[in-house]
């Protein structure tokens, strides 16, 4: 049995642990939801320590639809969140596997084809740092934000040296990222409500502060002109900042509760943002940041990440209903298909490189990336060797491979496209 003084260590690890947890699923027995996402835990050593810790970042109830793991599963989670004594882990593993078991989970439908892919995955250096957003960087650099580590990080695939710069304001949860062409690295701070500037040769970091009510900033995207727009998930915001002035300006989405998200600009500059508190693709003008909305027709698409193919046309993952989704503005018309991995598979980080559109099957375990074959219309799939732990972005580097954030694995990843080289992990 553990002592109180280690089960309250691993109540406060297991706070940090269920924030990772994203897929749906119940506990087994005694746990049964409470108000406002609260359950009651069944009995066993630790119950109060977890009760008391944990609530004081999430609702108990995030516990109880975490999806289940096996014993093994579940130490192997934690084991890249924090390095405890053999016998501490595995007292929580016993207890976490007994109450919370595997849940019913959709089945990988891994699609052959004629493209070859080998994954290239690195463990980073900080435990628990949940990388977010992956970035391609100069030289062939991979960055990330560390969102539970409250740092950006740098990888140099070449030599396998990392690097960390910690954002100057604690607990600012690093989100998204995107560098500008002057080298500087913006970084959006989810909990602290302001976009940051970090300049890689100094690690200095400058932060633009947003209104109040600006809360929960997600995705920057630079324009060519320098100005850097955003995304407000939690406040349904969109809006930019000027680098020069510093001038900051905001609009809300027409419909509340949008949650604006992802975004991606045509070849005209034009800023499109897929709301994922709704069924609908957002344009904006860059200069008024009017809004134009356009509703998919399935009431129940939530579009979760966006991508645009060099012809200007739209794609979408639809995290809810388990689709790829292409969206042509010219014409308003709305295609989709089903991912292979079905309905349940929750379709996530998305991008575009030549000639398909390439994304992940977040639900699936191991993660699932996908190509879509825009010409053909043809699926081709692989599983994620190190799991992925839900990728929830990727993007395209300029030599033609893929960058992955692997948060809930606490990795990141290089995928060559074309490579028949065996997969790696460090």
């Amino acid at each position: 049995m553990l002592r109180k003084s280690e089960a309250l260590m691993a109540a406060t690890f297991f706070c940090l642990l269920m924030c990772f947890m994203t897929a749906p699923g119940h506990a087994q027995g005694q746990p049964q939801r409470g108000g406002r996402g609260q359950v009651a835990l069944p009995d066993g050593s630790g119950k109060e320590e977890v009760q008391v810790q944990c609530t004081k970042c999430h609702a108990l109830g995030l516990i109880a639809n975490a999806g289940g793991n096996t014993k093994q599963e579940w130490a192997d989670l934690f084991g890249t969140m924090v390095k405890l004594p053999n016998d501490q882990r595995d007292a929580i593993a016993d207890y976490l596997a007994k109450n919370f078991p595997p849940q019913p989970r959709p089945q990988a439908v891994v699609v052959p084809g004629p493209m070859s892919v080998s994954f290239k995955e690195w463990n980073v250096p900080t435990l628990g740092s949940r990388p977010h957003d992956p970035e391609p960087g100069p030289g062939g650099t991979i960055w990330w934000t560390g969102m539970f580590a409250n740092v950006l990080g740098r990888l140099d695939p070449k030599t396998n040296e990392f690097k960390e710069y910690p954002a100057k304001t604690p607990a600012s949860g690093p989100h998204g990222l995107a560098f500008d062409k002057d080298g500087y690295l913006w970084f959006t701070a989810n909990s602290k409500g302001y976009i940051g500037k970090l300049d890689p040769k100094t690690g200095d970091v400058k932060e633009y502060k947003l209104p109040d009510d600006v809360r929960d900033p997600h995705t920057p995207l630079i324009a060519p002109s320098g100005t850097v727009f955003f995304t407000a998930q939690g406040a349904n915001y969109i809006g930019r900042i000027n680098p020069k002035t510093g001038e900051i300006k905001v609009q809300k989405t027409p419909t509340e509760r949008a949650n604006p998200y992802g975004m991606v600009f045509t070849s005209k500059g034009i800023p499109f943002v897929c709301d994922f508190g709704t069924n609908k693709i957002i344009q904006f003008d860059p200069e008024t940041l009017a809004i134009k909305e356009y509703e998919l027709p399935n009431a129940e698409s939530r579009p979760r990440r966006i991508a645009i193919s060099p012809d200007d046309i739209i794609w979408y993952s639809d995290y809810s209903r388990g689709y790829l989704g292409r969206l042509d503005p010219k014409t308003g018309k709305v295609t989709d298909w089903p991912s292979p991995s079905g309905p349940r598979s929750q379709p996530y980080g998305i991008t575009y490189l030549n000639g398909a559109i390439w994304y992940v099957e977040s639900a699936i375990r191991p993660n699932v990336l996908v190509r879509f074959d825009i010409k053909t219309e043809k699926f081709q799939s692989w599983t994620i060797p190190g799991g992925g732990g839900v990728v929830r972005n990727m993007k395209s580097t300029p030599d033609g491979n893929l960058v992955i954030a692997e948060s809930g694995v606490n990795k990141v990843g290089l995928v060559l496209v074309g490579s028949k080289d065996a997969n790696s992990s460090r």
